[in-house]
């Protein structure tokens, strides 16, 4: 009896029903491979864009051609109207558009000033941002050709040139991501994120199918009446199995030679704030349970609660941009906490010192089910939550 009776009698009841056994490993092992493969070698590219040539010029078919040789753009369709581009752009067939007026050529060799004009489809942010920027940075090259090709002529130094042509040069530099790579900076946190919702899921499934079933009286009995052996004995396989999952998934992503870029920060430190997040979501999804023990409900509020995490995390969009009432809906997140902890071990590395409220905050969230252990037990006793769907 006690707590190495409830585990065994846990790992009967997982090893009985092949579900368990899905959710366990085959879910996190299939998040890890599809996180690990989405975003491909990392970075956009030969996205797929037209070109209105109302001109017909040698000139605009140079330009042409440059466009297309530029790694993240692919000339996919030449379309003879902008609206033609328009609707093509709206039906995603493409994802921008570039103009080149009547009389573009003459217009450019009597120093008229010709303007190309570039439409990119913005909602989509990603990739309107990789769009805007690669068009704006090949045509501002192509721009200064003419002012270029005529201090030449004109006998001007190289230097000189220059100084005429970017007064002021700019040094760019991305730090923590010099690649540019996407899955560097979105693949780890958004696996945690489907982690989190998983073990929040996993977790209510598992005590509430007990109530649910009819089987929560024995269950409780096995664990001689204390609800915490109890709880601690069902939960256990589980924290064990992801657990595993997650520190396999910072081996994946950050150990071999082909991982990831990361600072110098340590990969264990990394590993154990890992379980941290594994056992708090644990808890939260224990707490939000708790409160209302009825499975079907609190299914669906944890399933929430927990997708909440890829906004909420800080890894998409700013915390600090979010309205007050939203920043502080993420600080009772484990995975907002988590994602500080990860930047700090992975880009930062500025010190534990400047992230302990953090670790304080995800071990506040593991002793929250104190708070409805009680209420739990007498759920389980009165059984009133039994025929509730």
């Amino acid at each position: 009896m006690g707590l190495a009776h409830t585990l065994q009698r846990e790992w009967g009841r997982i090893l009985e029903r092949p579900f368990y056994l899905v959710v366990m490993f085959a879910v996190p092992l299939f998040a890890s491979l599809f996180m690990a493969t989405i975003f491909g070698n990392g970075r956009l590219e030969n996205i797929p864009i037209g070109v209105v040539d109302e001109d017909f010029s040698a000139t605009t078919r140079s330009i042409t051609r440059a466009i297309d040789a530029a790694p993240s753009l692919s000339i996919a369709e030449y379309y003879t109207s902008t609206s033609d581009a328009l609707a093509a752009m709206r039906a995603k067939k493409i994802y921008a558009y570039v103009v080149f007026p009547h009389n573009f050529e003459a217009d450019l060799l009597a120093n008229r000033g010709p303007t190309i004009a570039y439409y990119f489809h913005y909602a989509l942010m990603s990739v309107g941002g990789q769009v805007e920027a690669a068009l704006e940075n090949l045509l501002t090259e192509i721009a200064v050709e003419p002012v270029v090709m005529t201090a030449t002529a004109l006998g001007l130094s190289t230097d000189t040139i220059q100084a005429l042509v970017a007064p002021i040069m700019a040094d760019s530099m991305a730090m923590f991501n010099p690649t540019l790579n996407y899955s560097a900076y979105l693949s780890f946190p958004l696996l945690m994120v489907m982690l989190q919702i998983v073990v929040m899921l996993a977790t209510a499934y598992a005590v509430g199918v007990e109530i649910k079933s009819g089987t929560a009286v024995r269950w409780l009995v096995g664990a001689n009446g204390n609800i915490l052996t109890a709880v601690v004995g069902k939960l256990l396989p589980y924290t064990i199995a992801f657990s595993a999952a997650a520190i396999g998934s910072v081996a994946w992503f950050y150990g071999g030679p082909d991982g990831l870029p990361h600072g110098e920060g340590s990969l264990w430190l990394l590993a154990l704030w890992s379980v941290l997040l594994v056992v708090s979501s644990q808890a939260l999804g224990l707490f939000i349970f708790g409160l209302f023990p009825a499975l079907g409900l609190i299914i669906s509020i944890v399933s929430m609660v927990g997708s909440l995490g890829a906004t909420l995390c800080g890894v998409t969009f700013p915390i600090r941009s979010l309205y007050p009432a939203f920043q502080s809906l993420a600080t009772l997140l484990p995975i907002r906490h988590f994602t500080t902890l990860s930047q700090n071990i992975l880009y930062g590395n500025y010190g534990t010192e400047w992230v302990w409220p953090d670790v304080v905050a995800m071990m506040i969230v593991c002793a929250l089910p104190i708070v409805v252990l009680p209420r739990l037990r007498k759920a389980i006793i009165s059984r009133r939550y039994e025929k509730i769907s």
